[in-house]
């Protein structure tokens, strides 16, 4: 699955489309937040799915292009639990009621706790949102539903903050499922674009032998 965090369509300069994976096996409370006043968090309708699959691009030519891409994703790994999906998925709103940001958790391979499409349209960015969306998605998650997985690139350094911030590690396994991990490509990478205190505070560990198994059982990729 292909990541859009923050940046899509318009990644850093010189960064490189690889991939990283990241696991959490315990929220980290000091890192939730509130949604600002004036925003709300609700289910996405039915009748929002192209809403939904334009979203996380940041302008209308490259949705245009990318849409076979999300239409193949929701057939593959959505369309047989539609009414879950649609239970799942939330938007952040504003006062009209319009869609500002997006991320739901969802079972991959009906047996690992995924994070699926984090994103916060570029205008509202730098006000809290993603931090608040993404506490609510983890804090609805129980116990059982831990370690949480998601899937991204070094060219979301800025989420890969946030998601270290909450609990999350690197996952250092050079093969996952059907992908490469680069982790060892993007180490420099991240060192160089971060913040010296938000690398250094990035921690590393190995993936679970259920983990492993579950993306091995599939040629889908579900996250």
């Amino acid at each position: 699955m292909k990541e859009f965090i923050f940046e899509v369509g318009s990644l850093s300069e010189g960064i490189p489309d690889i991939n990283l994976f990241m696991m959490c096996t315990e929220l980290n409370p000091s890192a939730v937040r509130s949604l600002p006043t004036g925003f709300r968090i609700r289910k996405c309708r039915e009748a929002e799915l192209g809403i939904w699959m334009d979203f996380p691009f940041d302008n209308a030519g490259e949705a245009e292009k990318y849409r076979g891409f999300m239409s193949s994703f929701f057939q593959d790994v959505y369309s047989d639990k539609k009414e879950v999906f649609f239970d799942r998925c939330l938007f952040v709103c504003d006062t009209q009621d319009r869609p500002i940001a997006t991320c739901f958790a969802w079972k991959a391979y009906e047996k690992i706790t995924t994070i699926h499409w984090f994103k916060v349209l570029k205008q509202y960015e730098g006000f809290g949102i993603g931090r608040a969306l993404l506490s609510y998605v983890m804090q609805s998650l129980s116990m059982s539903e831990f370690p949480v997985f998601l899937h991204t690139q070094p060219s979301s350094y800025r989420a890969i903050k946030l998601y270290a911030d909450f609990g999350f590690e690197l996952l250092s396994d050079p093969v996952i499922g059907t992908r490469r991990n680069d982790l060892e490509r993007c180490l420099p990478i991240l060192q160089g674009i971060m913040p010296t205190d938000a690398f250094q505070a990035l921690k590393i560990t190995k993936a679970p032998r259920f983990f492993l198994e579950a993306v091995n059982s599939s040629s889908i990729e579900q996250f």
